[in-house]
This record gives C-alpha cells, structure tokens and sequence, in this order.
C-alpha cells in the first residue's frame, strides 16, 4: 500500500550536449573578411604607413611634424569643418521644413515633388555645381536678366567662388539626404496621436513641437550626421565651383597626392582626414544609441 501511494520516479533529464562546431561557418565568413580586409583595411593601412615616411622614402615622424604645423593646413582644417557644419545646419533647416510640408500639408504635385527629391539621389554633386554656373554665375541666366533690367555690365551676383557658394551648392545637393529619412519617420506616426492632439484644443505649432518631432529625433539625427559625414569628405563640389580661395582637406590632399607629387604629405592630410570621419561616425553612434535608449525607457 505504502508503494502505491509514493509518487513515480522522475524521469532522469537528457544528457545535453555542447553544440558541434564545424568548419562551414568559418569558410562562410571568409570571403566577406577578406574583402573588407583588401577595399578598406589594406588601403587605410597604406596610407598610415605612408605618412611614416619622408619624402626621400626615409622612416621617421618629419612629414607629420612638417605638414602639421603648417598654417596652410591649420586653415583647410578649419574650412572643412566649418563649411561642413554650416551645410549640415541649412540641410536640416531645409529638410525639416520640406519634410513637414510633404508629409502634412498635402498640395497638387506634391508626389512629383517627392520624386524630384528622390531623383536628386541619384546624380553625381558636380551636376548640382554646374547648374549652378549656369544660373547664377558671372555669366549665368540671373546675371544676364539682372543686367537687361538694370543696364549694368556688371556682375549682380558673384558668390559661386566664395565659402557661401560651396555652402549653398551642398544644401541643394545633400538636402534630400535629410527629407527621405524624415519622411520615413513621419509615415510612421499614428495618425490617431495627431486626431486625439488636435481635438484637445492643441495648435499645430504645438503638435508639431511635442507629438511630430520627438518621434523624428533619430532620423533627423541619422541624416544630419550622414550629411555632415559627406560634406566633411566633399570635394567635387568644392572643386567645380572654381573656389580658389576655399581650400578643404579634400582639395588639399588632391594638390599634395596629384599636383606636386607629396605622396608623404598627403598620406598625413588623408589619415586626419579619416580619424576626423572616424570620430565623428563614433560619436553618432552614441548619440543614436542615447536617442533610441531615451525613447524605449519612456
């Protein structure tokens, strides 16, 4: 009686077993390995060997201490970064407000204007600089309309070769950089936030500052920093904008590596170059990461 009233053994558990590794996962990972390892990481590699060197090809630290402590350098440094930020500035201003209208001010064409947006993607940033010449050169269509109204022969507009035709040029180009992403985030609103917002009485300046872009900070931080990263590196619109007087990092490694031969010195302008790029993608990163950290504890 007692045997009967005890309770069945438990079964015993299964031996578990580690997992059987075998070699097919590492033969997968080796092609893309290597393929990073020769388009990125063999060139950037180099480049810093490069710059440890003299121009005679001796090694040594004499090519950093020389190209570092030039005022031309100091100076294209200085203009990078400030052309780069000035552009990031008017592309998000531009963006946002471009961004806002398509999405929730809804006009005939705006869907052509959409895709005129998108289409601007697609085309290299020399076209945006040659459109430019032609419309607001010294002898461009502006120009030329300026002067038959006026009667002057004289240029009204020359800004093309300045800081501020760099500048204008990029926000034209990189604009769309920041409305695609804004746009993406504002398709996914619920429409029901923005109904029960204005039923409560709320204006639209105030829905838009306190329902709108709290949901848009990580794409608008997304494509200010992937604007910021292209204008850091831009150099064709620098370039074809015949700025002689602008002189970025990008154009200056162009004349040391192309024009005068400095395979040393370039090297050294090309590796700040790419720790200043590194440095600004880790920091949006963490910027990013604090972002969508924020929205999911909230």
């Amino acid at each position: 009686m007692t045997a009967l009233l005890e309770s069945p053994a438990a079964p015993a558990a299964p031996e578990s077993h580690p997992p059987v590794r075998g070699w097919k996962p590492i033969l997968w990972t080796l092609p893309p390995v290597l393929v990073v390892l020769l388009i990125a990481v063999y060139p950037i590699g180099r480049v810093l060997l490069e710059s440890t060197r003299t121009k005679d090809g001796a090694p040594g630290t004499g090519t950093w201490t020389s190209v570092l402590g030039e005022e031309l350098f100091r100076n294209a440094l200085w203009r990078t970064v400030s052309i780069a930020v000035s552009s990031t500035i008017g592309c998000l201003v531009l963006g946002t407000f471009l961004a806002i209208v398509l999405a929730f001010i809804p006009f005939p064409g705006s869907q052509v204007v959409g895709r005129l947006i998108d289409t601007v993607l697609t085309l290299p940033s020399f076209l945006v600089t040659l459109a430019f010449t032609f419309l607001y050169g010294t002898a461009g269509a502006v120009n030329a309309l300026i002067g038959e109204i006026t009667g002057s022969t004289e240029p009204a507009l020359n800004f093309l070769s300045t800081p501020w035709g760099v500048i204008l040029a990029e926000i034209t180009f990189f604009t769309p950089f920041v409305v695609r992403p804004l746009l993406a985030a504002f398709a996914q609103l619920p429409r029901e936030q923005l109904d029960v917002a204005s039923s409560l009485g709320a204006s639209p300046w105030r829905v838009l500052r306190q329902v709108v872009m709290p949901e848009a900070w990580p794409a608008l931080a997304a494509g200010g920093s992937l604007v910021l990263l292209l204008t850091l590196n831009e150099f064709g619109i620098v370039l074809f904008t015949g700025a002689k007087g602008v002189i970025t990092l990008p154009a200056l490694i162009y004349t040391r590596g192309i024009v005068t031969f400095d395979l040393p010195g370039a090297a050294v302008l090309a590796t700040v170059q790419v720790l200043l790029s590194l440095s600004l993608y880790i920091g949006y990163r963490v910027i990013f990461a604090r972002l969508t950290g924020n929205r999911k504890e909230s």
